[in-house]
Order: C-alpha cells, then sequence, then structure tokens
C-alpha cells in the first residue's frame, strides 16, 4: 500500500530533526566560585582601613571578559592559552573576581560602594587582572593562577599600588578542578589585599 504523499514527507522532515539533535554536542558545564564562606579570624581582626570605599569593576584582558574557562599546557606549551570546549563559567571571570572581592572587604567591616554610588573624597580602588588561569604541569597535574595589581586612589591622588600573585593546586585534572582552584586562589588574594588596605595610611582630603 502506497504511502501518502504528505505522510511521505512528514515522515522524511521528522527523521532530519531527529538526525540533527543526535549531532548536537555535550551541554556545556557551568562554574562560578560558589558562596563566600566566612572569612578566617587573622582576616576578620584586621581594622578596617576606611569606613566607606569604592571599588571599581575589575579590568583585564579582552578573554577574561568573556565565559570561556581557558588552561595552559605548561608541559607542552606554556605560550600557548587554550579553551575548555564544553566547559564555562556562568559569569565572566572580570565579574565573578571583581563581585568576591566586593564580598570579602564588606565582611570586614567597610561599606562597599560602586562608582555610580561614589562620592566625592572616598577612596577609590582600581583592579588591574593580569592572570586567571588554569596551568598544567604534567597531564595529571594542574593549578589556579591569579595575579593582579590593586591602586588605591583618593581623588586624583595615587596612595599606594600593589602586585598580588596567588596560586593553589586544583584537586582534579579538569575545569572543575580548575574552578576550585581559582575560587580559593581569588579568595586568598582577597585576604591579602584586606590586610594590605589595613596597613595604609589615607590621608583625609
Amino acid at each position: 500500500m502506497p504511502i501518502p504523499r504528505n505522510l511521505g514527507a512528514l515522515i522524511l522532515a521528522g527523521a532530519f530533526l531527529l538526525g540533527g539533535c543526535a549531532s548536537r554536542g555535550p551541554v556545556p558545564t557551568f562554574y562560578d566560585f560558589g558562596p563566600a564562606a566566612p572569612q578566617a579570624a587573622a582576616t576578620q581582626s584586621v581594622a578596617p582601613a576606611v569606613p566607606v570605599l569604592v571599588i571599581a569593576d575589575a579590568n583585564g584582558p579582552s578573554w577574561l571578559d568573556s565565559q570561556r574557562m581557558y588552561y595552559r599546557l605548561l608541559y607542552a606549551d606554556a605560550q600557548q592559552s587554550r579553551p575548555y570546549a564544553y566547559n564555562r563559567w556562568n559569569t565572566p571571570p572580570l565579574q565573578l573576581l571583581s563581585q568576591r572581592l566586593k564580598t570579602r572587604v564588606a565582611q570586614s567591616g567597610v561599606k562597599v560602594l560602586s562608582t555610580t554610588d561614589a562620592a566625592a573624597g572616598i577612596p577609590l580602588l582600581r583592579i588591574d587582572v593580569d592572570d586567571f588561569s588554569q596551568a598544567f604541569d604534567t597531564q595529571t597535574q594542574s593549578s589556579g593562577h591569579v595575579s593582579l595589581r590593586a591602586s588605591l586612589f583618593r581623588g586624583h591622588r595615587l596612595i599606594d599600588q600593589k602586585t598580588f600573585s596567588r596560586s593553589g593546586p586544583a584537586g582534579s585534572a579538569d575545569a572543575q578542578g580548575g574552578a576550585q582552584a581559582l575560587a580559593a586562589a581569588s579568595d586568598a588574594i582577597a585576604a591579602d589585599l584586606l590586610i594590605w588596605l589595613g596597613t595604609l595610611n589615607i590621608p583625609k582630603e
């Protein structure tokens, strides 16, 4: 019995749709820093340098302003940065790092403002990120690296500037391990940043 013309077309179209679904790659997995745990007692004991601080969103290279997760194979080609195929940050790293630093500074007792809320005379912290990546020393061992430069201004006057770098081992040789290591390195830098701010003698306007 012949198949009606319309039914045959529907079957053919359905076959194409199923083929298209089958050819799709794996669904991407998204990562972030996770919840900000309470700060260590040593960090909490540091007196805030100022009661109010403006923290500008972090600046950095364009590849940190996307959701792609990057790694380097130090044992093969340290100059090449490679993206994971099916793993992403749920927010670009520059935004993740900015928010974590603001959260940590606020936890220390400082009132944190954005640049849009800034008032004249309030110190401003600027962050310039140099590195934020996972590096593999071998095929099974990797670590997360974060490096940034912090500059504190009051008005147009530079009060102080310091470079911070932190790294930590990844628990697994994959994107999940890299995300955890980078979150830990970012928290360590936030603690270093708070200690630095606590040592500064910030003049009044």
